[in-house]
């Protein structure tokens, strides 16, 4: 901590989530309402406290679209500045097969509807689309870049070194 920074100044930077969900050559996105406009992304959130990343990307796929998935790799680990609220943002993004649907579930109130995209459609949303780490964790995934899940770990509290 620099002298010039008070201790309720120390930079924290949004920690979120997101799953790439690919079904034959669809991908699995949400249109959502952000600051009074409609812009696309894919299933994603924010880590919640003493929430694990796997189990924040399953429930945000889930909160957001209906659909259970089944996580099966971690894509990368993204850092980006955002434009919407001009603050750091590091995201896990995750390959996740879709398992189950339930139509009826009530999807979370910012969101207008899931739907399933081409990449192509997909890049062609423009600045539609929220952030750039959609299509770079898409293009990651269809580049091959898998990565073993259990190169993440949780420490639970009181854990030995």
């Amino acid at each position: 901590m620099t002298a010039s920074r008070s201790r309720s100044e120390i930079w924290r930077p949004h920690v979120t989530v997101a799953c790439v969900v690919a079904m034959g050559d669809r991908f699995l996105m949400v249109e959502e309402e952000v600051s009074g406009r409609l812009v696309y992304n894919q299933p994603a959130g924010h880590l919640d406290d003493g929430e694990t990343l796997l189990a924040a990307a399953q429930r945000e796929t889930l909160e957001e679209t209906g659909w259970t998935v089944e996580l099966k790799h971690l894509i990368g680990v993204h850092q980006w500045r955002s434009t919407e609220h001009g603050d750091a943002v590091v995201r896990f993004s995750f390959a996740a097969e879709a398992v189950s649907h339930d139509p009826k579930r009530p999807l979370d109130s910012d969101i207008a509807r899931a739907l399933w995209l081409t990449r192509a459609e997909i890049a062609a949303l423009g600045d539609r689309l929220r952030s750039p780490m959609i299509l770079q964790s898409i293009d990651l995934w269809l580049g091959g870049q898998r990565l073993p899940l259990n190169c993440l770990s949780h420490l639970t509290e009181g854990a030995a070194a």
